[in-house]
C-alpha cells in the first residue's frame, strides 16, 4: 500500500496494547499470500483492529458514509481502504478482486452493517461469497467478541441523512481466526452464493461464541502480533 498505511497499521497496534485488553487465538498458520478475511461487525472500530491480523496490507470494504467525514474520509481513501456505495456494490467487489490479484489481502463483515446492538448477528449478504468463488481466494473467518453494552453510540448529520456509529474505545476485545476455507463453484448461480454465505457466517457465528466464552470466563492472554 503506502506510508501512510504502514503509519496507521503501527498506531492501531499501539492503540490496541494501551486501551484494550485484546485476546487474539488462532485455529491455524495462515497461508502466505493475499486472504479474504470475514468477520461479524459489533462495532465501528472492527475494520481498523481487522489490519493486525494480516501478514499483508488490507483494503477493508468500509460503507460510503465513512468517507464523508472531513479529514477522515481522506484518510481512509489514501491508506487504500475500499469505498461502498449503496447500489453499487459490485464496483467495490471489482476493486477488491484487483486488490487479491495485486497481492493484498481483503476485508469484508458479511452482515453488510453493524451487528445488532442487543446481541446476535444479522443475515450474511453475498458479497464475500461471491469475491470467494470468484478469485479462488482462501477465505478466513474471524469471530469476534466486545461487551456491546460498552459501546459509544455517535450521531452524525452528514449529507442530508443522519449517520449511527457504535464505538468501542476501550476494554476486553476478543478475536478467533479460524482455518482457511476453500469456496468452490459458479459465483453467477444464486443456491451456490446462498450455500456459500450461510457456511461463512456460520463459522463467523462459532468463532465469535468461542470469543465470547473466553473474554467472559478465561481472561486475555498476551497477544503476539
Amino acid at each position: 500500500m503506502n506510508l501512510l498505511y504502514e503509519s496507521a497499521r503501527s498506531f492501531i497496534r499501539l492503540y490496541s496494547r494501551l486501551m484494550f485488553n485484546l485476546d487474539v487465538r488462532r485455529h491455524d498458520r495462515l497461508p502466505l499470500g493475499p486472504k479474504i478475511f470475514v468477520a461479524n461487525h459489533p462495532s465501528a472500530t472492527d475494520p481498523f483492529i481487522l489490519h493486525l491480523l494480516s501478514q499483508e496490507p488490507m483494503g477493508v470494504l468500509i460503507v460510503s458514509t465513512a468517507f464523508t467525514f472531513p479529514l477522515f474520509g481522506e484518510y481512509l481513501r489514501r491508506a487504500g481502504q475500499i469505498q461502498v456505495v449503496p447500489g453499487q456494490g459490485e464496483l467495490a467487489l471489482e476493486q477488491a478482486r484487483h486488490y487479491l490479484l495485486s497481492g493484498y489481502s481483503v476485508g469484508i463483515f458479511p452482515e453488510g452493517n453493524f451487528s445488532p446492538p442487543t446481541g446476535g448477528f444479522r443475515a450474511p449478504r453475498s458479497g464475500a461469497a461471491r469475491l470467494a468463488l470468484r478469485t479462488g481466494a482462501p477465505v478466513v473467518p474471524v469471530g469476534i467478541y466486545l461487551p456491546r453494552d460498552s459501546l459509544l453510540r455517535i450521531d452524525s448529520h452528514l449529507c442530508g441523512r443522519t449517520t449511527v456509529g457504535y464505538w468501542y474505545l476501550r476494554g476486553s476485545y476478543a478475536i478467533t481466526v479460524g482455518s482457511p476455507l476453500t469456496l468452490e463453484g459458479d459465483s453467477d448461480d444464486p443456491v451456490t452464493v446462498r450455500m456459500c454465505s450461510q457456511e461463512l457466517m456460520e463459522a463467523i457465528k462459532s468463532l465469535a461464541w468461542k470469543s465470547e466464552f473466553r473474554a467472559r470466563h478465561l481472561g486475555p492472554v498476551p497477544v503476539r502480533y
